[in-house]
């Protein structure tokens, strides 16, 4: 019986190819199988240029020669960028004349974790269906990896055209030049440009998770853990505070106070802005289904509509792409601008919630109260089976009656768990009490009828 696509091996999840350096399908041998299909995916023709970057853990250098090993011996050539941001990648493989970037980055995920993801030549996230392909192709026994063992990869000083690219974002940065930022650089890849970027643009900054040393990454610093830049910049009277992930294409935010502002107020205070200037195109921003129904009504009372998506900045992106839309993000921090960049960008968030600030002259606390988020309720419960619940009809009835309730006022999400026998019932509207009762009605109904 002949294989088909739907039986190769998974590779790419939500946000490319993750796992623990060294296991499966981080192990050498894959990686290497990797690269080459990544070279074969692409259109024939010319020898193809892949730009390659990486965040700061220990295992990114073997995994960088490993994956340009495997593309090499496609006929393709690799160049290194080093420790740069995810942003950096996309940015340069697109206006460098690549045919692909490659970041080698787990993101916001301690240093024993790894992964790859993938860009196009136009500096955009791998579509499902092309991880697919590549997939088929790693998974495809007719062919092999060349003989040989990894050498080093040719490197190249690029970072300083992504500079000049953000520097272009906040023209008016001498408006802040007297107001102090503080920076967490999450011991990863921004450790290489934030501090340079800052000091060109006459920002004066408070930087810390700048000594990355391959195992530090994201350990109690970054964007998970913003509590030690809060007290930094509570204790050092900085105007505001941002922190990175680890690879750099996402920001969260603290205001003067020390309270933490995330995606939601970020896209609230920047589409208003780029309305503001006439810039927010199709009058409508994207969000997932994780950002507050607060943001939604927020939006609305704007003028603005928001499309939701599936959570992952690539579903974001391709929503946008669809739309011609110019703002989208998630709650998590990662915020696209198309006008600069079809992925998320840490600085270029950064950038923009600055200029935001620097224009309208409010501080970021006062810009991050136009956003009331609702109360979140959420409740699990155990099933037999997976079932779909729509085709249940006391289980449909009720998802239907709260929606009806909820019109307008709140939101109700109900789905499955990834990983366990749960159905999960999350509900945001303006009463707590009231939601979770309407909540707990849906549960109730389920373990009748499917628990």
């Amino acid at each position: 019986m002949p294989r088909t696509e739907s039986t190769f091996p998974r590779l790419f999840g939500t946000d490319g190819v993750r796992g623990v350096a060294g296991r499966y399908p981080l192990d050498r041998a894959t990686v290497q199988r990797l690269g080459a299909a990544l070279v074969r995916a692409l259109p024939r023709g010319v020898s193809p240029r892949l730009l390659v970057g990486r965040d700061t853990r220990e295992s990114g250098g073997w995994i960088e020669a490993a994956l340009a090993h495997g593309a090499r011996g496609e006929g393709a050539t690799v160049t290194s960028a080093g420790v740069v941001p995810t942003p950096a990648v996309a940015y340069l493989t697109r206006t460098a004349g690549y045919d692909a970037g490659v970041v080698i980055s787990a993101s916001h995920n301690p240093f024993g974790d790894n992964g790859i993801k993938v860009f196009s030549g136009r500096g955009e996230k791998f579509t499902e269906r092309v991880e697919r392909e590549v997939e088929a192709i790693v998974g495809d026994p007719s062919w092999r990896v060349a003989d040989g063992e990894p050498g080093p990869v040719a490197a190249a000083d690029l970072v300083d055209a992504y500079l000049e690219h953000l520097r272009a974002v906040f023209p008016e940065s001498s408006r802040l030049s007297a107001a102090w930022l503080g920076v967490d650089c999450a011991n990863g890849a921004t450790t290489t440009v934030a501090p340079r970027l800052f000091d060109r643009l006459g920002i004066r900054t408070i930087v810390i998770g700048n000594t990355p040393d391959g195992r530090n990454i994201n350990l109690d610093c970054g964007s998970t853990h913003p509590e030690r830049l809060a007290a930094h910049v509570v204790s050092a009277g900085c105007q505001l505070g941002v922190a990175f992930d680890g690879d750099g294409d996402r920001a969260i935010f603290v205001d003067h106070t020390g309270a933490v502002v995330n995606g939601d107020a970020v896209l609230l205070m920047c589409a208003r802005q780029l309305q503001r200037e006439g810039r927010l195109k199709g009058g409508a921003i994207v969000a997932t289904v994780m950002s507050n129904i607060g943001l939604e009504i927020a939006l609305r009372d704007l003028g603005i509509e928001m499309i939701r998506c599936a959570v992952g900045d690539k579903y974001v992106m391709e929503e946008m792409l669809a739309r011609g839309l110019s703002l989208g993000g998630e709650q998590s921090g990662h915020i696209i601008f198309s006008d600069y960049l079809f992925t998320g960008d840490g600085l270029c968030t950064a950038l923009n919630v600055l200029r935001t600030v620097a224009l309208t002259g409010r501080t970021l606390a006062d810009l991050a109260s136009d956003l009331t988020s609702y109360p979140q309720v959420l409740l699990n419960v155990r099933v037999r089976d997976k079932v779909d619940f729509t085709t249940v009809p006391a289980v449909a009835s009720a998802i239907a009656r709260v929606e009806a309730r909820l019109e307008g006022e709140g939101r109700l999400l109900v789905r499955y768990s990834g990983t366990e026998p749960l159905l999960r019932v999350m509900i945001e509207g303006k009463d707590e009490d009231d939601i979770r009762a309407r909540a707990q009605e849906i549960v109730d109904v389920v373990k009748t009828h499917l628990g």
